[in-house]
């Protein structure tokens, strides 16, 4: 990925391409995802990096963040939940993308709008405290101790969440890497949210709309424990 000369952060760590898609996928990409933008979101069609209308895209509704939704699955399942809410999926991996809109177009939802890039590109455009609700669902864990600093859960990203959700907003954090629930423990406080936890077995319990992901199901069959983290904008 060329860096753009004006964009002041690093480029995305990780994977944009994977196996070769199906001649579907690429039909929803090439049919649907266009209509699918929740705007000008890279620097190259928005280089001033003019808000987003999201009262234009969704009606003035409450709106919601999923960051990095791998196959769409979760984020289609609350599209269909809260019809009254919008919803944007932030997902540079390209494979993930057509995936989803498989899955859009099967569910026939139509709150949903969706970034195939960088979340942060994408925070960098949302206007400030426009998210209600925000979810970080089985990210890249970025295992050795000199790529922890591209994990998500770093100020680099954590500041400009904060910055776009509402007071008493609601972030989510689903992992199964214990070191990532250490990391996140740690940063997420100081970007301004406070942990809801009250009992140890909160953060062993999914939550009451929870769809299991694929990643999950992975993690079970390989026999590590999931990890749900609730944290609320202060």
């Amino acid at each position: 990925m060329t860096q753009h000369p004006d964009r002041p952060y690093r480029n995305f760590y990780g994977r944009i391409h994977g196996k070769t898609l199906k001649k579907s996928q690429k039909a929803y990409l090439d049919e649907d995802l266009a209509a699918l933008s929740p705007g000008p979101v890279e620097w190259d069609e928005n280089p001033e990096r003019t808000p987003l209308d999201l009262n234009a895209r969704f009606g003035g509704g409450p709106v919601w963040l999923e960051i990095g939704f791998g196959g769409g699955e979760h984020l289609v399942h609350q599209a269909a939940s809260n019809p009254d809410v919008g919803i944007i999926g932030a997902e540079p991996y390209i494979n993930g993308v057509a995936m989803l809109l498989g899955k859009i177009r099967r569910a026939g939802v139509s709150n949903l709008a969706v970034h195939p890039g960088d979340a942060r590109d994408l925070m960098d455009v949302l206007p400030e405290n426009s998210i209600s609700r925000a979810f970080l669902l089985y990210p890249d864990p970025w295992p050795k101790k000199r790529h922890h600093r591209r994990r998500f859960v770093t100020q680099e990203h954590l500041e400009p969440l904060a910055r776009v959700l509402r007071p008493g907003a609601i972030f989510r954090v689903a992992t199964d890497i214990p070191d990532y629930v250490r990391q996140t423990l740690e940063e997420v406080p100081k970007a301004g949210f406070e942990w809801l936890a009250e009992r140890p077995a909160d953060w062993r319990e999914p939550w009451d709309d929870w769809i299991s992901t694929r990643y999950e199901q992975k993690a079970l069959r390989e026999g590590r424990v999931p990890h749900y983290l609730t944290f609320r904008r202060i």
